[in-house]
């Protein structure tokens, strides 16, 4: 199925927009969509929203045998699937060519910038290596997936715990957590994917374009970056010609960016721990708002009724008798149902 497009109002609306620097959403140019990241109960799973963008996160792992080129090196799989839950458009079993670029792109940005180290999750060289598999489930669709697939990617990656191994000679022992608490990955840097809308021919940019915007945007640069400033890749798509001071200047604000969203992340992960800690409850159930209709709970509120039956004496004693019209109505009613054989008078019983 083929997304809806756009007509040609809507766009020439959009573009009229953004030339006047306004987006519908009532952002500035260079600013983000609220950011909001919720954990489940199991470590390694999250979920991360980019304004109504939500992609969910899953990190597993397994024993296998590592590759024959790098036999002391632990294996690193990302895997972006795309639904119909998502947005119509997508089409589920299909490779598009949209799907592809992506699973590309984090494979460039997570596992070729050597974010996590990949020799410490080996066990036994030549024999034994964690095999870390990231699978991400866009839940739904309003434009810039690249980001939110990115922060989801390495908040599960920082939230994942593998299980504690022990070796004893050719002999390899794989504890439950019960019996030692699980490890957690050795992680380098946290890269972080900043996109750029560009329109009129790299006149006019936006940062973080939502769906709509994406649609009529003439070039995507997409650049990944640490908190250190460090540029882990960087891809430029839409057949625009971009400028040396254009791409310095998307660096600088991707810069600001990455730095306020690893402050974030760093934020979600250290509460997160000490909710674990302090043995509070923590999962997707408990980020709902306890106020909304769709939650699943709601704070019980004592009444008290130990005057009621006072005041309804007092209601009583002050509501005025009945009127003529409301005697004359009654009798009739009763008349009307005694003919139709719907009342029965009672019996008198015989002396």
């Amino acid at each position: 199925m083929k997304e809806t497009p756009l007509s040609n109002c809507e766009r020439r609306f959009l573009l009229r927009a953004i030339e006047e620097k306004k987006r519908l959403d009532g952002r500035q140019t260079y600013d983000y969509r609220n950011i909001k990241i919720t954990f489940g109960t199991d470590y390694g799973c999250c979920i991360v929203e980019l304004g109504k963008t939500r992609v969910l996160g899953q990190v597993s792992c397994e024993l296998v045998s590592p590759k024959l080129n790098r036999a002391t090196e632990g294996i690193l799989f990302f895997n972006l699937e795309l639904s119909q839950m998502a947005a119509p458009a997508f089409e589920p079993g299909r490779q598009s060519d949209l799907l592809v670029k992506l699973n590309r792109l984090l494979e460039r940005c997570l596992r070729n910038s050597k974010c996590i180290d990949t020799e410490s999750l080996c066990v036994v060289a030549g024999e034994k290596v964690w095999q870390i598999r990231v699978d991400l489930h866009l839940l739904n669709h309003d434009g810039n997936i690249i980001d939110a697939a990115s922060i989801a990617a390495i908040v599960a990656l920082c939230h994942f715990r593998r299980p504690d191994v022990s070796v004893q000679g050719d002999e390899v022992t794989l504890y439950t957590p019960e019996e030692r608490d699980p490890v957690p990955l050795s992680i380098h840097h946290m890269p972080i994917c900043v996109s750029f809308a560009f329109f009129q021919q790299g006149t006019y940019l936006l940062v973080d374009p939502n769906e709509r915007e994406e649609r009529v945007m003439d070039g995507l640069l997409v650049i990944a970056m640490n908190k250190h400033r460090e540029i882990c890749t960087i891809q430029s798509s839409g057949g625009i010609m971009l400028l040396k001071d254009q791409v310095l200047r998307c660096s600088k604000i991707a810069g600001v960016k990455v730095l306020e969203i690893t402050e974030l992340i760093q934020k979600a992960l250290e509460n997160d721990q000490k909710v674990r800690k302090e043995g509070g409850k923590f999962g997707f159930a408990e980020s709902i708002a306890s106020q909304r209709i769709t939650a699943f709970k709601m704070e019980k509120a004592p009444i008290d009724t130990s005057d009621v039956e006072e005041k309804a004496e007092e209601i009583i004693a002050e509501a005025e008798p009945p009127s003529e019209v409301s005697k004359v109505f009654l009798t009739c009613y009763v008349f009307l149902n005694l003919c139709f054989g719907l009342l029965e008078l009672p019996k008198l019983e015989r002396e």
